[in-house]
């Protein structure tokens, strides 16, 4: 085909050709080649990265999302409501409420734990049997011993269950004792002594989170009014929805119920401040990796620029076999174009597999170096999270693109622009 021929395609397959071959590293140019290589890696990297930060950012809230709802419910009510004789009927009316999986009475309070030749402080939460049992978060992470046995006999019993790392910490597994020291006082012949009792261990739970299984003790709800001093009164009701997002819906519905010597919170109210660090953080964080994706488009219009230097006399040569201007600005389009598409299609495939495959990643990692990369005492979780959002991800590949784009037109125009007879003088 004749430098002069128009095909009604967007690029004519000699510019095409043309293109992929200024691409391909030559003796002269040899630093061309190479400067479109770390380009290509560049725009590769930075899409990758990209990715996988905002998915790990996405899986991060994800799952401390679910598993502080899925421990601490999703709505919750206090006051003085919670001590008069209607107690129980105004629970089965909070349970009637639509949309509503779970309305559990509570006592939570702080005590001291102690093991063997250890000491702790915990948070004790009382909850009925058939409450516990309808909490997945714990009655399905059983991790050691079981259920069984907690609520029988006496006031509830003497079975409690202990969070792993609090009973690691205590030196306990099922079976074990350990003794409780509550705030509470009661009278003696020598005055006012805290109130001590021994607990046997029927299980341990692990959440995930090492902030409640380090902390949480669970007592059947009777044994913990008996042991707080609470006679018949409790702290709160706990409501759990079939959907958190419902919270806004039902709410008010709640607070009708409860009426006005009754306090109503949500989760939203009691984490909001966490989930905005979290939010922000994330933006800043997209912010920041977009603008390395900028700066990886800038190796392109570097590449060019030195592949326009580099290439003047061919310019002269084809714009005197009658390309015009469009054709030359073509040509160095598709160049730098081909990079930004390649090099992102790469960070894409390179990103989702990442994402995907994070725990195995995870788990060479840390079998590589003997050391955990990951410590759950500081990140919250025992793993690492990711999340792929594809929205997300389909806008990462956008703004890429858009970019590799943009950067490939001052170097075509300024390829555009040159004047054959001056570059042919000069050659």
């Amino acid at each position: 085909m004749t430098a002069d021929a128009r095909p009604a395609a967007p690029f004519s397959q000699w510019e095409r050709s043309v293109a992929a071959r200024y691409l391909r590293a030559k003796r002269k140019n040899g630093g061309v080649a190479l400067i479109s290589t770390i380009s290509f890696v560049g725009i590769a990297l930075a899409v990758a990265v990209l990715i996988i930060v905002m998915s790990v950012m996405n899986g991060f809230r994800a799952e401390l999302l679910t598993r502080i709802l899925g421990f601490n419910g999703h709505l919750f009510v206090a006051g003085q409501v919670l001590n008069e004789p209607g107690r129980a009927a105004l629970v089965q009316r909070l349970r009637a409420i639509p949309h509503v999986v779970q309305a559990a009475p509570m006592v939570e309070a702080e005590a001291l734990v102690q093991g063997r030749g250890a000491t702790s402080g915990a948070v004790v939460r009382g909850i009925g049997p058939g409450d516990l049992k309808a909490t997945p978060i714990i009655a399905g992470n059983i991790k050691r011993g079981s259920l069984n046995g907690f609520g029988q006999g006496d006031f509830g019993g003497d079975i409690i269950l202990v969070g792993d790392r609090l009973a690691a910490s205590m030196g306990v597994e099922p079976g074990d004792t350990l003794t409780l020291t509550s705030p509470s006082s009661s009278s003696t012949a020598f005055g006012s002594a805290p109130i001590s009792k021994a607990y046997t261990v029927g299980g341990v739970f692990s959440v995930g989170m090492s902030e409640y299984d380090q902390t949480f003790i669970y007592m059947p709800l009777q044994q913990a009014q008996l042991f707080f001093g609470r006679e018949d009164s409790i702290d709160k009701i706990e409501i759990k929805l079939d959907d958190p997002d419902r919270t806004p819906l039902v709410r008010p519905q709640v607070a009708v119920i409860a009426g006005n010597e009754g306090v109503v919170t949500d989760w939203r109210d009691n984490n909001q401040a966490f989930f905005n660090a979290l939010e922000v953080e994330r933006n800043t964080m997209r912010l920041i990796l977009l603008l390395i994706v900028a700066i990886a488009a800038m190796n392109i219009i570097s590449g060019l620029v030195m592949l326009v230097k580099n290439k003047g006399r061919d310019i002269a040569v084809l714009r005197t076999m009658g390309a015009d201007q469009g054709a030359i600005m073509r040509i160095f389009f598709l160049s730098g174009a081909a990079i930004g598409v390649l090099g992102a299609l790469a960070g894409f495939v390179l990103g989702v597999l990442f994402c995907t495959y994070i725990k195995e990643i995870q788990t060479f990692v840390q079998w590589v170096t003997g050391a955990d990369v990951f410590n759950a005492d500081i990140y919250f979780l025992s793993h690492i999270p990711a999340k792929l959002d594809w929205n997300e991800v389909i806008g990462v590949l956008f703004w890429a693109l858009l970019a590799s784009f943009l950067a490939t037109l001052p170097p075509a125009f300024q390829a555009a622009r040159i004047d054959p007879v001056e570059a042919l003088r000069y050659e």
